[in-house]
């Protein structure tokens, strides 16, 4: 199939896609890695709601997509960054999303993101705000039977004057959860208002600071996921983590490497690249369970520099990328996102990840794919 696409200069040129779609495949609950997948949200392109203002979100679409995911055997990282948490979902829509999870999902593998992100951090003036601010959604995640990922706080960054007043903050709230959770350490790269997270810029500070408060509330802790686009200091942490602590790669640009592991470990998985590479990742993993390591890393390899693409600096942006390629693969019908978000790359790049997905064998329906990009050009001015 033949299509003509841009060049940056405007230019067209003729575009042969090649890609045959990946295999389908469902992970077994004995699968050798756990794997999350960190879902979007679809918005109600009907709404009348500025995008700026109350996000609307189209709930069926948004669950469709989610049992795409159990379908496959893979974990769900609810609520969290790639759904636009804080940036478009409120608190309020983050709740209403985790419960429709819950009850539609009831048996999948299913954690939640809670935060502080209903305190503005403008307002936050105490370690006890942040402390009440986590709580509030620890109960209310917790009073509808979900499971926790204990994300970063912006409101703990502005107001933390030392590594100890993170894990004063920590220790209190870990003590609140019934269930042992998932850390969440983002980088400033996902979210600058983090910087300094840890209470100090330096790496090595930051680890000592993470690994202590693990430690004294190891009880507590299922495993962390690291999202800092290091490998290095991804496997540093790892081999550091106390016995029964596992790691959570959040690394969108080294995943197949860390996945695999080496002597000493291997990390699992709670991605937010792996929302578009959904059956890539439950292909390959389910290979590297069987001990064909070739083949996993045959699958996951190519698509590496896709997932730099999409998570290209400025990286906060990376979820327009995502929801790009679920338009692209028919998991909705629109390509609008909360807070207008469809807006925050340039055509360049969806003409590059159009090639990519299909180079990829991500493009399950690859005429479909074709037809809605020349739609998408036509927008564009591109006929």
């Amino acid at each position: 199939m033949k299509l003509s696409l841009p060049e940056v200069s405007g230019a067209l040129q003729d575009y042969q896609m090649v890609g045959t779609p990946i295999a389908p495949a469902t992970l077994s609950p004995n699968s050798s890695r756990i794997v999350f997948s960190a879902a979007h949200v679809v918005a109600d392109p009907f709404s009348a709601n500025d995008p700026s203002g109350v996000p609307a979100v189209d709930w069926e679409a948004t669950m469709v997509f989610r049992r795409h995911l159990a379908g496959m055997g893979l974990g769900i990282a609810e609520a969290m960054d790639t759904a636009q948490r804080g940036m478009g979902l409120d608190w309020s829509g983050a709740l209403e999303l985790i419960t429709r999870t819950k009850a539609e999902l009831p048996d999948a593998l299913v954690f939640n993101g809670a935060g502080t992100d209903q305190l503005d951090p403008a307002n936050a003036a105490t370690l006890d705000d942040v402390i009440a601010a986590y709580l509030e959604q620890i109960e209310a995640i917790q009073k509808v039977g979900g499971r926790i990922i204990l994300m970063a706080s912006r409101a703990l960054a502005k107001v933390a004057t030392s590594p100890d007043d993170y894990l004063t903050v920590y220790a209190k709230v870990l003590a609140a959860c019934d269930e042992p959770v998932v850390l969440h350490w983002l980088g400033p790269m996902f979210d600058p208002a983090l910087e300094g997270y840890w209470g100090s810029d330096d790496f090595e500070s930051c680890l000592e600071t993470c690994l202590a408060m693990i430690e004294a509330s190891v009880a507590k802790v299922d495993g962390i996921k690291i999202s800092l686009l290091d490998k290095e200091k991804e496997i540093i942490m790892r081999r550091r983590l106390p016995e029964g602590v596992k790691m959570y790669t959040g690394d969108d640009f080294n995943y197949p490497e860390l996945i695999e592991g080496d002597e000493q470990g291997f990390s699992h998985a709670l991605l937010g690249i792996f929302d578009p590479l959904a059956s890539a990742a439950a292909f390959a993993v389910s290979k590297l369970s069987e001990g064909d390591a070739a083949t996993f890393r045959a699958t996951l390899d190519p698509t590496v520099p896709l997932a730099r693409q999409i998570f290209r600096a400025p990286t906060q942006y990376y979820k327009t990328g995502v929801v790009f390629l679920a338009w692209l693969n028919g998991f909705q019908d629109h390509f609008v996102m909360l807070n207008g978000a469809q807006a925050m790359r340039p055509l360049p790049d969806f003409v590059t990840l159009f090639k990519m997905a299909d180079e990829c064998g991500l493009l399950r329906d690859p005429e479909m794919a074709a037809a809605r990009m020349k739609r998408l050009l036509a927008v564009y001015g591109v006929t």
